[in-house]
């Protein structure tokens, strides 16, 4: 579901807050070289599992490394343009879904649509000429992928069953063992069940607090998962990511430790089952496989990397002959410190909670990571940037009551046996005239072309070009919704017609018009005007295709007479000199996309076109029934 604009202004409120309270300080953080490292891991984030490389089945690493490089090189992955307060924005990594297939994943008001991962099994995954709808190298990429989310969800299956196992080791033999040096699967299961333990024994201290402002003490427990989601370790798709930094020119500072960095933001993970695991796994490489020039500039970057360490070492050795034992414990701690920065990291803070120091845990190139528990709700996490490009595989349980193929044709199916075809004049009409019905058919509607098409045709058909799987069902689903347009054209001719019964006429009248003013409203918003200097959007309906752009406030609009004034702060620019409106798939950013990728603003139509029983501007019917209801 589309994020409420409360949930936004209450999480900006908690952000000011926060910032409030902390004033000019940092809050502390601990990484693995710091003393109380492991005691915080396991009082505070004791979902947070890791995994180290050596834990993976024999030859799974280079399959799935070779899988996430032939993504890279075909052009799979791509940057997201997604929606983040009223802006339309790129996102700093790009991305990928694969998974189930006809599976979707939603975040930030944007839909991915899956490229299905190819597994013994699994079926409709061929065109509609019977061809497969990928080509060989992609689907052995797709099943790599598979291959790691079996692993996943068998280990994290086990790592759940094992809790409430007493541990074979003592607290001190574990406590010299730190994640990230040396530590592999046998130490990590026996860390795993310390950590369970104490989650019992602080639950129920932590059902009491506040999930959104977190807590100083506890971390987020649950003492056994509830039946249903402890049997429910089964990722159903993995959102893969690329990043490198010698490519992100605006990479923001982390703002309340100071962990360096920041190439994804401190952020829940959206839009998963309730409870459910997120498991990552993270592979460093030197150089974007695509590019040789990018190759180059990682290669220079790791060598001024070099440079600055053998500078910091010479510093070492210049003072270590007046303290020799002291500076060399200096020298190596802030060795240690440059190494970790070097490195790739995921950042965890407790939401909302400025007392918790937080938590940067180094990975190196094949390690993975689980988030368990409620941890994803009661914790944020970022992903901070090392000194290589990096691919990430995601693997999450993500909502599936309505983000599947499967579901939305099974709602159109239900709206279409509303309608009736007579046979002999081939005239069209409604079969029931139920308020309940006539509500269910609207709110069809409505989904359909917002949460579906629009989404696919705005970024989701970037991937037809790579596979085909999505390309039939969405052609099947746009004539389903046109023979929704027309039920929706039926119902106005019933509440029109004079010879409706008064009360029944009523009611319908008021389902058309909440409808229909929910259906402006919704295709407004996808057709907001930009101004072309700021980006900004300017909300409501113009009565000119022009504005001028005047220096005041920024991001505010007002009308005058027939000609829209945008209040830019981006320049200055006199009422003679007149701006064209410009759509969300008309702007800077989307124009900056090869055609091929670009989003396209469809469903669109001229309000003549004869194929279409209604026009796509529904302010003048709108109008009309109001008009109606008024008279009633």
């Amino acid at each position: 579901m589309k994020r409420s604009d409360d949930s936004e202004r209450e999480k900006r409120r908690k952000r000011r807050r926060l910032i409030q309270e902390l004033g000019e300080q940092r809050i502390p953080y601990l990484s693995p070289a710091d003393p109380g490292f492991q005691e915080l891991w396991d009082s505070s984030y004791a979902g947070l599992a890791l995994r180290q490389s050596c834990a993976l089945p024999d030859g799974l690493h280079e399959r799935v490394q070779s899988a996430l490089i032939t993504l890279q090189r075909r052009g799979c992955l791509l940057r997201d343009l997604v929606r983040i307060r009223d802006r339309d924005v790129f996102t700093a990594v790009s991305r990928a879904l694969v998974g189930k297939p006809g599976y979707t994943y939603r975040y930030l008001d944007t839909r991915l649509f899956t490229i299905p991962w190819h597994c013994e099994g699994e079926e409709r995954q061929k065109d509609e000429k019977d061809k497969p709808c990928c080509d060989s190298d992609l689907r052995d990429a797709c099943k790599a992928l598979w291959e790691l989310n079996q692993f996943f969800c068998s280990d994290v299956k086990q790592q759940t069953n094992a809790r409430g196992v007493k541990r074979s080791r003592s607290d001190t033999e574990n406590s010299e063992d730190t994640p990230g040096e040396g530590m592999c699967e046998e130490s990590v299961k026996d860390r795993l069940l310390e950590k369970k333990q104490k989650q019992e024994k602080e639950e129920e201290e932590e059902e009491e607090e506040d999930s959104g402002q977190g807590c100083s003490h506890s971390s987020p427990p649950s003492s056994a998962p509830p039946p249903d989601v402890a049997g429910l370790v089964e990722f159903n798709v993995t959102l893969i990511n690329y990043m490198d930094p010698t490519a992100m020119t605006q990479l923001k500072e982390e703002p309340y430790y100071g962990m360096g960095k920041m190439a994804v933001g401190w952020h829940h993970d959206e839009n998963l089952v309730p409870l459910s695991p997120v498991a990552v796994y993270s592979y460093s490489c030197p150089a974007e496989p695509k590019k040789e020039e990018v190759t180059e500039k990682d290669g220079e970057g790791q060598s001024k990397e070099k440079e600055k360490q053998k500078e910091t070492e010479t510093e070492g050795e210049g003072t270590s002959k007046e303290e020799p034992k002291k500076e060399e414990g200096e020298g190596s701690e802030k060795e240690e410190v440059q190494k970790e920065k070097a490195c790739w990291r995921v950042g965890l803070k407790v939401a909302w909670d400025i007392h918790t120091p937080g938590l940067a845990l180094p990975l190196q190139s094949g390690d993975c990571y689980y988030m368990t528990d409620d941890l994803n709700r009661t914790h944020q996490h970022c992903v901070l940037a090392g000194d290589t490009a990096r691919f990430s595989s995601t693997h999450r349980v993500v909502q599936c009551c309505t983000g599947t193929l499967d579901y939305i044709q099974k709602r159109c199916s239900e709206a279409l046996e509303n309608l009736h075809t007579d046979p002999e004049k081939t005239t069209k009409s409604l079969k029931s005239l139920l308020p309940n019905t006539l509500q269910h058919i609207e709110d069809i509607h409505n989904e359909v072309e917002f949460e579906w098409l629009r989404q696919y045709w705005f970024q989701g058909r970037r991937y037809a070009r790579f596979c085909s799987w999505w390309t039939k069902p969405m052609e099947q689903m746009e004539k389903d919704w046109k023979e929704m347009e027309r039920m929706t054209q039926l119902l106005l001719d019933v509440v029109e017609d004079e010879n409706t019964v008064q009360e029944n006429r009523r009611e319908m009248a008021d389902i058309l018009l909440n409808a229909l003013t929910d259906r402006q409203q919704h295709r407004q918003t996808w057709r907001d005007s930009i101004c072309p200097l700021c980006g900004q959007l300017e909300h409501g309906l113009w009565g000119s295709v022009e504005i001028s752009c005047v220096l005041l406030f920024p991001g505010r609009a007002v009308r005058r007479d027939r000609v829209g004034v945008f209040l830019c702060a981006k320049r200055f620019l006199c009422p003679q000199n007149p701006l064209t409106l410009l759509t969300r798939c008309q702007s800077s950013l989307a124009q900056s996309l090869p055609p091929e990728e670009a989003p396209f603003d469809r469903p669109y139509w001229s309000n003549e076109d004869p194929d279409m029983p209604l026009p796509f501007d529904l302010s003048e019917i709108i109008n009309r029934v109001e008009s109606l209801l008024w008279r009633m």
